[in-house]
């Protein structure tokens, strides 16, 4: 089964709906997959929905979250990729960078676009397993990037 995404808001209680209809589009194709990923709905699945990502790495997305406790709404999309980090031959900060930046692109931005959000930013988060939002874990590996949207452009910030 595909495991369930929690989409809900940082700090209520709250839920934003993940796809709308029809499910998420995008120009790849991967439109009926990220609806998936984006819902969890699909019992018939062993495994959950892996995401395209430059790096080839199995990403999938676990939990999206409307933040509005920085005083301004952020997107955050956190996303679980098992293979991050730690051991020999895993996949680098560098290779994690690229992939969330992929991602911004292909979920974050048709994500606002089809809900009408505006977020002051977007946050992509890869960890190599779950970890409680604002909890820390010292043997998990994670990595973070920032992004504001510009003309359906995801554009790097310093976070």
């Amino acid at each position: 089964m595909i495991a369930n995404v929690q989409i809900r808001t940082a700090h209520a209680a709250s839920v934003a709906h993940a796809a709308p209809a029809g499910g998420a589009r995008h120009r790849w194709g991967w439109g009926c997959a990220l609806g998936l990923a984006f819902a969890g709905m699909a019992a018939w699945a062993d495994e959950p929905v892996k995401l395209p990502v430059p790096s080839g790495q199995d990403v999938h997305l676990h939990e999206i979250l409307l933040d509005e406790n920085p005083g301004e709404l952020w997107l955050r999309l956190r996303l679980i990729a098992p293979a991050i980090g730690g051991d020999e031959g895993g996949y680098g900060y560098e290779a994690a960078a690229r992939d969330m930046d992929h991602l911004c692109q292909i979920l974050a931005v048709p994500y606002t676009r089809q809900r009408g959000l505006e977020p002051a930013r977007v946050v992509i988060s890869m960890a190599d397993r779950r970890v409680e939002f604002g909890q820390s874990d010292a043997e998990a590996t994670q990595f973070f990037e920032a992004f504001r949207l510009e003309e359906a452009r995801c554009i790097w910030e310093e976070y």
